[in-house]
């Protein structure tokens, strides 16, 4: 998204690619995240969310990180119950301008039902209802399964239990990284 803001040349190939509707491919991507990955701020320590989703991704992403002689790495799977995911994302709500997140239990929005942040309407997600969830879960579950295996077999992953509150989990993620 950053690419594309930016107007780089990557993120000009990128946008492209998203306003035929279509994914970016796997080395595209890599590239992105090799580029984002030599930034100052990244020096340190960085966090992929969401990525990688398939085993070329996984592959490509271990080449990427040893060619970067990034070595140290850790994948954190949470591990939460399908009921209690359909419980969270049934009471998520965004900003449908900006995107803010809240939640009815964790974060709730604001009484007057406008974002904090940019004034828009806050709304439920029309794909936020049990049985589209579960069918992403069961699609998730399909696509991300060899992944896992990919990094529990190579040593890098970390199961975290993700139930209870967000704020107990955070914690448990501190202490993990």
């Amino acid at each position: 998204r950053n690419a594309i803001k930016e107007k780089s040349e990557l993120g000009l190939q990128v946008e492209k690619i998203l306003e035929r509707g279509e994914l970016a491919p796997d080395a595209l991507i890599l590239k992105l995240i090799g580029n984002r990955l030599q930034q100052p701020d990244a020096k340190k320590g960085f966090i992929l969310d969401g990525f990688p989703r398939t085993i070329p991704q996984a592959e490509g992403l271990t080449k990427l990180l040893n060619k970067l002689n990034i070595t140290d790495i850790h994948v954190i799977k949470l591990k939460v119950e399908d009921d209690v995911i359909c419980e969270r994302l049934g009471k998520r709500r965004i900003c449908e301008f900006c995107g803010k997140d809240y939640n009815l239990a964790s974060a709730p929005p604001p009484a007057s039902g406008k974002c904090e942040k940019c004034g828009g309407n806050i709304i439920k997600r029309k794909d936020d209802n049990e049985q589209t969830i579960r069918k992403r879960l069961e699609v998730h579950r399909q696509q991300t399964s060899p992944v896992i295996d990919y990094y529990r077999d190579n040593g890098n992953l970390i199961p975290l239990d993700g139930k209870g509150h967000p704020d107990d989990i955070f914690v448990e993620l501190l202490k993990v990284l």
